[in-house]
């Protein structure tokens, strides 16, 4: 969630999968914008940036650990850490629970943190700033970190930056709690596209990013082996006849890997569906569906495979699909769910 006058930080809402039917959310921890978060793979806790340019006492925004509690879902503070760079807006954890990696957007920086045996989150032990500039003088005057993911494999670090039109990836060293480049260090998306977020197939072979300015996905071959990127098609989120206002924001590949979603803000506010070849990693557009709401910054897809939740950041509810496993279309159940300013959607279980 983002706080603002409505929010208080990070709600939490129960599932049913059998039916789709999702609870009245409630609120479960304040805090101050925990727009994005990462679950430790043991379920006992739960991490999110504060997407602050300035923790109070420090030049740096927040990294904050919860712990779980299991019975109720409700979160406690463990701690709080800087977040090594201002505007942390992207969050994610490594297969072990050891270490939380942060991409700070505003400063263009990201950072590692280990997690100590409590849950709690130590002082940051990896930082790599990011430096120049894109083509966009209004979006692109300098490095944007906006997200970090660990591959399938636990060895390496990707970070999409808009402002650079760059996807970074760095070799992890978890002995030492840190990340170096990679041996290719970086690939390169269209000038002016903006990468995001980005998405692995199930078998680890494909990576998919979601270019924010230029409303694109970029599918690029990946080499488990030394991290590197290979583009292999690019394709527009939208009809080739859209004239509206136009942003990307979140992207999910279905557990299957025989699907892909993105979200599209501005006026089209609506989900894309692709199918996946499975050989080629190529993608051909199934359908395109209203997200009932406007900004669905964030959207997830539930373990089962079976649901979609949506967050609709700027009319302040949620809405729920059925995903039609044959074909990856979106149905709407007629569930649309108010809850304040949601930005990310993290399914933790029990």
């Amino acid at each position: 969630m983002e706080t603002t006058a409505s929010s208080k930080g990070i709600y939490m809402a129960y599932l049913d999968t059998a039916t789709g039917k999702v609870s009245e959310p409630k609120l479960v921890a304040e805090a101050v914008s925990p727009s994005f978060l990462a679950l430790n793979p043991n379920h006992r806790f739960l991490y999110s940036v504060n997407e602050i340019d300035h923790l109070p006492g420090t030049k740096f925004g927040g990294v904050s650990a919860f712990s779980i509690d299991s019975a109720t879902g409700a979160l406690k503070l463990v701690n709080q850490q800087p977040s090594g760079g201002r505007g942390p807006t992207h969050i994610w954890i490594d297969k072990d629970g050891k270490n939380v990696f942060v991409a700070n957007y505003a400063s263009g920086a990201v950072a590692e943190l280990p997690v100590n045996a409590d849950g709690s989150l130590a002082e940051v032990s990896s930082l790599d700033q990011h430096s120049g500039k894109g083509s966009d003088p209004d979006r692109q005057e300098g490095p944007h970190a906006h997200s970090v993911y660990v591959d399938p494999d636990n060895k390496f670090l990707l970070s999409c930056d808009l402002g650079l039109d760059k996807v970074f990836v760095y070799k992890l060293d978890p002995q030492h709690n840190r990340f170096v480049p990679a041996e290719t260090a970086f690939a390169t998306t269209a000038d002016k596209s903006g990468p995001r977020h980005l998405a692995f197939d199930p078998a680890g072979k494909h990576v998919y990013v979601v270019d924010e300015m230029a409303c694109t996905v970029t599918a690029f071959l990946y080499n488990s082996a030394n991290g590197a990127l290979s583009e292999v098609q690019t394709i527009s989120t939208l009809p080739d006849d859209y004239k509206g206002n136009k942003s990307t924001a979140e992207i999910r590949m279905h557990p299957s890997g025989k699907f892909l979603y993105n979200s599209n803000r501005g006026d089209a506010n609506s989900i894309t569906v692709y199918k996946v070849d499975p050989d080629s990693g190529k993608l051909t557009v199934v359908d395109r569906t209203s997200t009932q709401g406007r900004t669905p910054r964030g959207f997830n897809i539930d373990p089962t495979g079976n649901w979609v939740i949506a967050g609709n950041q700027d009319t302040n509810n949620i809405s729920i699909y059925r995903i039609d496993t044959d074909t990856g279309k979106l149905q709407a159940t007629g569930q649309v769910i108010t809850t304040p300013t949601p930005v990310d959607v993290l399914f933790v279980g029990k």
